[in-house]
């Protein structure tokens, strides 16, 4: 399918993550407790090794947006490292809370944010919407087991990515499994699939009618989805095909945590295993989601990134673990 072109107005863009996955209002809840790692426990997605490697990250692509910090194009060189081949999934998250008791964010703080598209009339009527995304709706009860509030379920979503975590839910998971969070340059790394400078994991060319390749917002945002890739939601996680590193749907479906703090600052030399500033008040995201279209913002680009409170949660957001 070839994109509609895109009128881009800064005016009606929001900075930081809040068009594509909203913050939370930090209200000085407690943290989470830590937990024990156990090596492995609960982990069925495939680990994929990969050799590391010299590459060019970030882009100064034409829809990059100034205040996302994307350019300017720079070396960068990763060591080997192993990434899942696909975002974990609401049966393995399961295990975890299962074994564990762990209490999410989400159900913690006692609501989450969920698409309007989703929700009854009454209730996007009555909801709290942040302006000025009012597409999404502050939902009391929506968690990662309820993802669009009470009466939902994912009883026929267990391959599906995990949603209404937060990068405090990531981190307790990782701990659990004896995991962690890949690094935002190892992400990039690893959605290019050793494809240079291109826009998406297959390369610069958009999708061709009929030959889907990644979940995203098929229509005009926010208030026509067509669904043609035959999800309007989350899709399983090895819906789509992968790309040449063997990893499944790195753009689209869900937003992933990578263990950075956020910055726009840029060494322009060649940067060596970078990790972000050692502080910070949010952390970034890659890989955009199903509600991501160029109608209104082209984030699941390979160079694309966001940033959000570690507390924040979303009926978009997920994370894939490294090691």
């Amino acid at each position: 399918m070839h994109s509609p072109t895109r009128h881009h107005n800064p005016d009606r863009e929001p900075t930081g993550g809040s068009c594509c996955a909203p913050s939370r209002s930090d209200t000085a809840q407690p943290a989470p407790a830590p937990l024990t790692a156990s090596p492995v426990a609960g982990m069925t997605s495939a680990l994929v090794r990969l050799p590391g490697g010299q590459f060019w990250m970030g882009s100064e692509d034409r829809d990059c947006y100034p205040a996302d910090g994307e350019g300017p194009v720079r070396p960068v060189r990763v060591s080997r490292f192993a990434i899942a081949s696909h975002t974990v999934t609401n049966a393995e998250f399961a295990q975890f809370a299962s074994a564990t008791g762990y209490l999410t964010d989400a159900e913690r703080y006692g609501w989450s944010y969920v698409f309007a598209g989703f929700l009854p009339a009454a209730l996007r009527r009555n909801a709290h919407r942040p302006d000025p995304t009012p597409w999404w709706c502050a939902v009391p009860g929506a968690t990662w087991w309820a993802p669009e509030g009470p009466g939902s379920d994912i009883d026929a979503r267990a391959d599906h990515p995990v949603v209404h975590v937060s990068w405090r839910d990531a981190q307790a998971y990782c701990a659990w499994a004896g995991v962690r969070l890949p690094s935002e340059a190892e992400w990039e790394y690893a959605a290019r699939g050793g494809v240079e400078h291109a826009r998406y994991p297959w390369g610069d060319e958009p999708e061709d009618e009929g030959c889907y390749r990644a979940n995203i917002f098929r229509g005009r945002f926010p208030t026509h989805n067509t669904a043609a890739d035959g999800y309007s939601g989350t899709a399983p996680v090895e819906a789509f095909a992968p790309n040449a590193f063997g990893l499944y749907q790195m753009v689209g479906n869900v937003w992933e945590w990578c263990a950075d703090h956020w910055s726009t600052d840029h060494l322009l030399g060649l940067a060596v295993d970078p990790r972000g500033p050692a502080d910070g008040e949010t952390r970034v995201l890659r890989g955009g989601s199903y509600l991501c279209h160029d109608s209104y913002c082209n984030r699941y680009r390979v160079a694309a990134r966001i940033h959000n409170s570690p507390d924040s949660s979303s009926g978009n957001t997920g994370f894939r673990v490294a090691a």
